[in-house]
Formats: structure tokens, sequence, C-alpha cells
């Protein structure tokens, strides 16, 4: 058996890493073609592992939303586990990032195989999410708040750009993460929306003052994501962020999707009991790793 891993450089070569993470996680939301290439930048590295030709593997090396860190993620096909294939691409991977400069390394595993294969590389787990699902049937719109109001995106365009600043900004550091998470303007306008009609802002006079909404999935549009969900502190306590929930689980629901999902982190109790007053239950959990860099035993190099 020969591995290869090389650069995904064409469009067919991102449909193919997209078929693999697809296969490997079938209940997440995978970008298309067009965001990937959206988030293309110096020092992002996207490679696909190929067994005797066919395509088996992909993996990632980014920075991490935190910017402290590189993230890496190899991911191998369940049935060409256990042939080294997953540990060639994430040397690949690690060797990258240690040429862009990075002293550490980020993960995420889903699965104890995962967690034992990246345990086996130095990675330590520093944080944990669960996932909470939400089944839609009949969803009733919520009642029209009388101290503020909701508007989509689609209808305000300009909304997306204000909640960065007015409600982003200065919630993100409310994130129960090691180290806060970075996100600029460019990155919000790319990769925290992807439909406007899809995205809400509850907005008070002149100023945003929450955001909700859900990332739709062109793979699966009968499911979505739940996009971030944050509200000013001085209005935390007044049920905007419930609203705003409930206005997108109603959206959702007469436009056919049938269930929706979210990712909550350790210590984020506040969001956890509101999803699970909205109806969520709880699903799968993950877990976030570390490891220092250069990873032990050696390296590869991608062709």
């Amino acid at each position: 058996m020969t591995t290869t891993v090389r650069t995904a450089i064409t469009d067919a070569d991102y449909e193919a890493w997209r078929a693999v993470r697809i296969a490997v996680m079938p209940y997440e939301r995978c970008p298309t073609v067009a965001e990937m290439r959206d988030l293309d930048r110096p020092g992002r590295l996207l490679v696909l592992a190929e067994v005797d030709g066919e395509v088996v593997g992909s993996g990632l090396a980014d920075r991490s939303r935190d910017g402290q860190k590189a993230s890496l993620t190899p991911r191998v096909r369940p049935e060409f586990r256990r042939r080294g294939v997953g540990t060639e691409l994430l040397r690949v991977l690690a060797d990258h990032a240690v040429a862009q400069g990075y002293e550490f390394a980020g993960a995420s595993v889903d699965d104890e195989e995962s967690r034992l294969f990246a345990e086996r590389f130095g990675f330590v787990e520093t944080n944990r999410e669960v996932e909470q699902v939400r089944q839609l049937g009949d969803e009733p719109w919520p009642a029209p708040p009388t101290e503020y109001q909701i508007v989509s995106v689609a209808e305000r365009p300009e909304l997306w750009t204000a909640a960065y600043h007015q409600v982003a900004v200065p919630t993100l550091p409310d994130m129960d993460h090691p180290v806060a998470l970075k996100v600029s303007e460019a990155d919000w306008e790319k990769e925290w929306i992807n439909d406007p009609a899809a995205m809400f802002v509850a907005v008070a006079g002149d100023q945003a003052i929450g955001v909700a909404g859900l990332m739709l999935d062109s793979d699966r549009p009968e499911r979505a994501e739940v996009a971030y969900t944050a509200v000013r502190r001085e209005w935390r306590g007044k049920s905007v962020a419930a609203t705003l929930k409930r206005t997108s689980m109603a959206w959702a629901a007469d436009h056919g999707i049938t269930e929706i999902y979210t990712w909550t982190q350790r210590g984020n109790d506040a969001m956890r009991r509101l999803n699970e007053h909205l109806g969520f239950t709880y699903g799968i959990v993950s877990s976030t790793l570390r490891a220092p860099l250069p990873l032990p035993g050696g390296s590869s190099q991608a062709r």
C-alpha cells in the first residue's frame, strides 16, 4: 500500500476534501467549495491523502481562532484507518505548522479512537464541548418584543457589521476559552454567516443588542447549525436570546428544516440551560486538545 499526501489545489481537489469530511463527520455541516475558497489565505494548507490513487483522507492546517496556535485536522475514512494514513497526514500538517512558526497545535476529537490517536502524539485535553440537538416541528413565531425589534440581516444588511462591533466584540471574551477568540471584522463577514435571511439581530434604537441565527447546509438542507448567539450584558435576563432563538427556529421550520444543532463549550452553563429550556437534547461530546510542536517522531513532507 502506497500512501501519498498532496496539496489540494483544484476545485475537484476541494470536492474530494469535502467528501472525506462528510464521510467522517456526517453530523456536522461542511463548508462549500466557494466558502473554502473564500477562506484561502497564506499559511492555510489543505491536503489529500491517497492510497494507490484513491482519496482516503484529508487534512487542514490553519491558525486557530485564538491566534495562539495552529489548528490541525487530519481525517481518514473509517475503512482506511489503522494503516498509517492518519499518522502521515498529521505529520505533514504539523511540519507545515512548525514552518509557519507555531509552537503549539490544537485539535478536536469526537470519539475515543481519535482521542487515543491524538494522545500518542502528546495532545492533552484543554476544553470540552457538547452537541445539543433540537428536532423541529410546527414552531410558533414569538410575540414581537416591545423594548426592541428582531430584524433579519437580509432585511438590513448593514446590521451584520453593527453586530460585530456592538455585540461580538464585547461578548466574545465571555466565552469560556483558555485564550479569548480573535475574530476580525473580515472573519466575521466570511465565517460567521452564510445566509443573511437566516441570521437575526435584536435592535434597540440605533444599537444592535443581540444576535442569533443559523448556518445553512447545502449538503443536508434539512439540517442547520446554530450560529453565534450572544446578547450584550446590559440586556441579559430580558429573554432577548430566547426570542432570537425562537425566531430562528420558526424561520427554519417555515423553510423545511427539521433539525438544528449547536455546540456549547464547558463553562457555558447559561447557554446550555437556555437550549434545554427550548427543547434541545444532548448528543456528541467533542474534546479540544493541545500539544507542543514539533510533534514527536520525526517529519514527513507533502508531495
